[in-house]
């Protein structure tokens, strides 16, 4: 395709300046730190990681579990509330900001990505779009939830589901794209 139709050129990218949030030698101090240290950590090592997201700038509430596996790219664009539980290798796609509720469950494989790419300019430029996940929430097993979105306080969102809107409080929200069925009754 020449350039002057061409759709996509990756030569023209650009990363936006202040982009990742901290220079460059923090975040490959992160990621080295992620790989040695904060993924690899036994199951009941919950307060060390806690730790290590905090020295790099997380907000992370009191009680958080958090499991072996779990990927985080950029730890000071995330926050996680109290007694929230994050399960065996989620992946915080957190290029933009992250923050999950009190009490919420995030399931194994889960994966939030908090950016996406302008497909509709030719330079491809990359935008960070927040997630805002509410307060006793539970995203079941391997849920995608994608860039700009936000869950309500006590939805639940089950397994394998494609979240790419807004879902409302108290609702049981499946499929993909993912949609609400039944409100969320308690006993």
């Amino acid at each position: 395709m020449s350039p002057a139709n061409a759709v996509q050129r990756l030569d023209q990218f650009k990363l936006p300046k202040g982009f990742r949030g901290r220079p460059a030698w923090i975040v490959q101090l992160w990621w080295l730190t992620q790989s040695l240290l904060f993924k690899p950590l036994p199951q009941v090592c919950y307060g060390p990681r806690r730790v290590l997201l905090r020295i790099f700038g997380a907000k992370i509430g009191k009680g958080v579990r958090i499991r072996p596996g779990v990927e985080v790219t950029f730890p000071w664009k995330l926050a996680i509330g109290d007694y929230s539980w994050i399960g065996d290798n989620v992946v915080l796609y957190s290029l933009g900001h992250i923050s999950v509720g009190d009490h919420t469950v995030i399931s194994q494989a889960s994966y939030l990505c908090a950016a996406d790419h302008d497909y509709k300019e030719v330079s491809f430029p990359i935008r960070a779009r927040p997630i805002d996940i509410g307060s006793e929430v539970w995203i079941a097993s391997d849920v995608w939830i994608g860039p700009g979105t936000s869950i309500g306080d006590g939805a639940v969102v089950g397994a394998r589901s494609t979240v790419t809107r807004n879902l409302p409080s108290k609702m049981v929200c499946i499929g993909n794209p993912c949609m609400p069925v039944k409100g969320r009754e308690m006993r």
